[in-house]
């Protein structure tokens, strides 16, 4: 989770140049948006790591909650969705105002996409600045199979890279669940990933 592990391409580059200009930002309030896998947690934990802050699950919101972020400047509110303690939030937007602190949501969808209940929630959503972490591009596609295979001790040809690349589904779910495959088709036939294997894992 180093930002030396992150790998910057188009998909993602305009966020991760923006987090890496705190403070200067339009507004106090940031929303991350991507799918599952796409890098949003890696993203946060290299701004932690570089500014400090506290993090915690949108989930897991409460009074208590509301308590701790007092001694902090940025805090993190992962994975938001419709499901989170709407007077709790909204409290929490007010805190981040008053006291001139910093916000980022991480979350599947736009904030401003979210079918909250309450009206003066929907209204302060739009007080977001909303980044969205695009669908992967050749690059990224390329350095996540090599990187997460590799982890893996799995050594891959180049023109089975390409191949893959060129087939397979433009979802970061998908490219990790095609990891895994790829891992279990190694283990059990306990031989070299060859055009076949990716095929059959491909559904080809």
């Amino acid at each position: 989770m180093s930002k030396d592990d992150f790998f910057v391409s188009k998909s993602n580059k305009h966020i991760f140049d923006l987090i890496n200009t705190w403070p200067r930002w339009e507004k106090n309030f940031l929303n991350i948006c991507g799918e599952k896998f796409s890098g949003k947690t890696h993203l946060i934990n290299i701004f932690l790591k570089k500014f400090q802050g506290i993090k915690f699950e949108a989930n897991l919101l409460d009074n208590k909650k509301l308590k701790e972020i007092k001694v902090y400047q940025n805090i993190i509110l992962e994975n938001l969705d419709k499901n989170v303690n709407e007077k709790l939030f909204y409290t929490l937007i007010n805190i981040i105002e008053q006291d001139n602190k910093y916000l980022i949501v991480t979350s599947d969808k736009l904030i401003v996409d979210i079918e909250f209940k309450l009206d003066d929630l929907k209204s302060r959503a739009k007080n977001f600045l909303l980044q969205n972490i695009e669908k992967p591009d050749d690059d990224l596609i390329f350095a996540l199979l090599i990187k997460n295979l590799s982890d893996r001790q799995i050594s891959i040809q180049k023109k089975l890279i390409d191949y893959i690349i060129n087939r397979i589904n433009r979802s970061y779910g998908k490219i990790f669940e095609f990891i895994y495959k790829i891992d279990e088709m190694s283990l059990k036939k306990k031989k070299s990933i060859d055009l076949k294997i990716i095929k059959d894992v491909l559904g080809e």
